[in-house]
């Protein structure tokens, strides 16, 4: 096997990783009003705890680079909400504001793969231990960010499988970016904290004004904030020691 094509095998790993998060609702039939709540806060509290990972990564990068990734970013989620909010958009037999949901969800956890495939792809050139190690850890970390996409497509009737399969595919920018970054490491390595930061600040700005109004609006706000925070420090714990 080629060096290119182990790059592109080790982050498709990392994508189909994404997809575990699912099995979690094999085990929640009842979607009410409460799990609605409780999907959304726990999505909320997996993509904070994941920003302030990526915030901080970013930061011992370049702090000023990552700033700038954040505010664009905010930016680009701002820019995508007025893109599509003159219409309700389809998506498959869904629509209207669970359907924007949705869409701005997997486009946020999307672009958020492109920095996770070009760390993938960086850490081989400082050779195969860094690079085993990087791997398995994006892939264990892809786990509950699938988990994050599931929670949100899930109460709004989503399958199982598609709630896998738009998790994978949320992914895909890994194995995509991965191989490019591998062979421009030096530039793509300088680059590398914009695109944390932008992610970062896109996931950020999506939970302040899409899933915890959403949650507060089914579910009291003292179960909410409960919910998000101990998700919060179970995310900001499980990045630390993997």
């Amino acid at each position: 096997m080629s060096d290119t094509m182990r790059v592109f095998v080790y982050a498709l790993y990392t994508a189909l990783a994404t997809g575990l998060g699912a099995l979690p609702f094999l085990f929640v039939r009842d979607l009410s009003r409460r799990v609605v709540a409780a999907s959304n806060a726990i999505a909320a509290g997996l993509m904070l705890g994941a920003s302030l990972g990526l915030v901080a990564e970013g930061a011992q990068r370049n702090g000023w680079a990552t700033f700038v990734g954040v505010n664009v970013g905010i930016g680009f989620i701002v820019l995508t909400q007025r893109l599509i909010g003159d219409h309700e958009p389809e998506i498959g037999q869904f629509r209207g504001a669970g359907a924007r949901r949705m869409l701005l969800m997997v486009v946020v956890m999307t672009v958020h793969s492109f920095a996770e495939g070009a760390a993938v792809g960086v850490s081989f050139g400082g050779g195969m231990a860094l690079a085993t190690a990087i791997t398995v850890a994006i892939a264990v970390h892809n786990v509950p960010e699938g988990l994050a996409i599931s929670a949100v497509l899930r109460p709004q009737g989503v399958s199982l499988l598609a709630c896998a399969a738009w998790s994978v595919f949320s992914s895909l920018p890994q194995p995509l970016m991965a191989v490019p970054a591998y062979l421009f490491v030096e530039r793509v390595a300088s680059a590398l904290p914009y695109g944390l930061g932008f992610a970062a600040g896109a996931m950020i700005f999506m939970v302040l004004v899409e899933l915890l109004p959403e949650a507060y609006e089914q579910e009291r706000g003292r179960r909410v904030a409960l919910l998000t925070g101990l998700t919060l420090a179970a995310m900001l714990l499980f990045q630390q020691y993997v």
